[in-house]
């Protein structure tokens, strides 16, 4: 009854939020209130709330201070050179965007953090997709899949946890895994070319010239509204002929066009070269700090928490002295910062209910029951299936510290080690960066101004197929 209950209520919740009936902070609380009643532990709610607050509690103060510490160092200007990089190579092309919010995204979670990763990639590529009015549910899911499979990094989460349930060593996990990885990674920038490339066919290749003149064009109609600007209101489009061929090698176009509009670069930057709360002079110690607090980080000298506690507080009082400046940029990062923490709180409830009434390991074990005894020599590959729904419907240490060593006992009474075990329960990672229950994901959403329900549609399917691909190629190296 348990495992129908708990299945009933992700699906609910998913149904909903998906439809836009519900807010997803609404439908985590409600929804599992309401299936708490259904189990009849209505009484016990207060505690699982607590408990799951009291479990997410140091994840929702981390990503508080990390929204902060890295929104300041937006701010202030250090990963301007990555971005103007990145946006140099992009310049107006759908396609090069598409493929450079994938490049970003992968360079930018080698530190692994997915809140810190999304906060960078989309403050420098919001303003492209947005004044190019490119799909924005295409920039969250391609930055979700590069991260979630950078995420198995051994500093990212997920191959620790699994190193740590079935007491080996992180690195035998990790280092055997790297092919299949970087095929998998590679498999999303070829993806983000393939949807880069709808992108380019729906709106033509643009120049930086032809942007910046429809949006003066644009405003002039606003300003002198004489006529119904019908003929101003489209993009002049170069190369897109009434057979799309002309769309489909541009490359040599974009790249003399671009060239031509270089007087315009400095107004189309995804972060505003001249904005005030710029510190060249504090370049290097902005640089270093992050670089330490990183090293910290994965080194793990002090919890996460309290590491960026100190590096927002730090960074405040070095880039800002004065009192006013320092209440305007934690004004400024106010909006993400509480609808981050509320979420991750309202998540509280959720994960609170799933593991306080016994479902999610209720569910655990019927998956392991409804395995058939003739696929256990092949328990790597079913783990690997399985990684896909499990990590998508529980957190990572559900899956990793309830789920895994139970499969792991399976797979060993057939045979399998527990390192192919451990490698093919990474496989789900693409997938689980989109999951409702991971928080980084909010913070990629809400700063795209994206609906959860759109970018759920979008990325599970694309997600879903980086993941099999992943376990196909580690099956082929021999390494799953």
């Amino acid at each position: 009854m348990l495992t129908i209950l708990g299945f009933a209520m992700i699906a609910t919740f998913l149904v909903l939020i998906m439809m836009k009936k519900m807010s997803p902070i609404a439908a985590l609380v409600l929804i599992p209130a309401l299936f708490c009643v259904f189990v009849g532990k209505g009484a016990q709610l207060g505690d699982y709330v607590l408990d799951g607050v009291t479990d997410l509690a140091p994840t929702a103060a981390m990503l508080m201070f990390a929204i902060v510490y890295f929104g300041v160092m937006i701010d202030v200007g250090l990963f301007d050179p990555i971005v103007r990089g990145i946006l140099k190579f992009c310049k107006a092309d759908p396609m090069r965007i598409v493929v450079g919010t994938a490049l970003l995204a992968a360079i930018v979670s080698l530190d692994g953090d997915g809140s810190t990763t999304f906060m960078i990639t989309v403050s420098a590529m919001y303003p492209l997709y947005k004044r190019l009015k490119m799909s924005l549910v295409v920039m969250t899911g391609v930055a979700a899949m590069a991260n979630g499979v950078m995420n198995t990094l051994p500093w990212g989460g997920p191959t620790a946890r699994a190193a740590t349930a079935l007491k080996l060593d992180a690195s035998d996990i990790f280092v055997p895994m790297i092919p299949a990885l970087l095929v998998g990674l590679a498999f999303v920038f070829v993806l983000s070319y393939v949807l880069g490339v709808r992108e380019r066919r729906r709106l033509g290749v643009l120049t930086l010239d032809d942007v910046l003149e429809e949006e003066k064009e644009t405003e002039t109609v606003l300003v002198g509204s004489g006529g119904s600007g019908d003929g101003k209101e489209s993009m002049r489009k170069v190369g897109t002929g009434g057979s799309g061929s002309g769309t489909d090698a541009p490359d040599d176009a974009t790249g003399s066009a671009a060239s031509a509009a270089s007087a315009d670069d400095e107004d189309f930057q995804g972060l505003d070269p001249n904005r005030p709360t710029l510190r060249p002079k504090l370049y290097w110690f902005n640089a270093l700090l992050t670089v330490g607090l990183l090293t910290a980080m994965i080194m793990e000298w002090l919890p996460i928490p309290v590491l960026f506690l100190i590096g927002a507080a730090l960074v405040l009082s070095v880039n800002f002295p004065h009192i006013p400046d320092q209440k305007a940029r934690l004004a400024a990062h106010a909006d993400n910062v509480l609808n981050v923490s509320g979420m991750v709180f309202a998540a509280a409830v959720f994960t609170g209910v799933l593991q306080g009434t016994g479902m999610v390991d209720q569910m655990a074990k019927w998956m392991v029951d409804v395995i058939p005894g003739s696929m256990g020599p092949h328990m790597a590959l079913v783990t690997g299936l399985l990684s896909l729904p499990l990590t998508y419907f529980m957190s990572n240490d559900g899956f990793y510290f309830g789920v895994l060593p139970v499969l792991a006992e399976a797979g060993a009474a057939h045979g399998v080690s527990p390192l192919e075990m451990a490698r093919a329960s990474l496989v789900g990672q693409p997938l689980h960066m989109s999951s409702p229950l991971v928080p980084a994901v909010y913070v990629l959403v809400g700063m795209a101004k994206v609906e959860f329900g759109d970018h759920t549609r979008f990325v599970v399917k694309w997600a879903a197929l980086t993941c099999l691909v992943i376990l196909g190629a580690g099956m082929l190296f021999g390494i799953i």
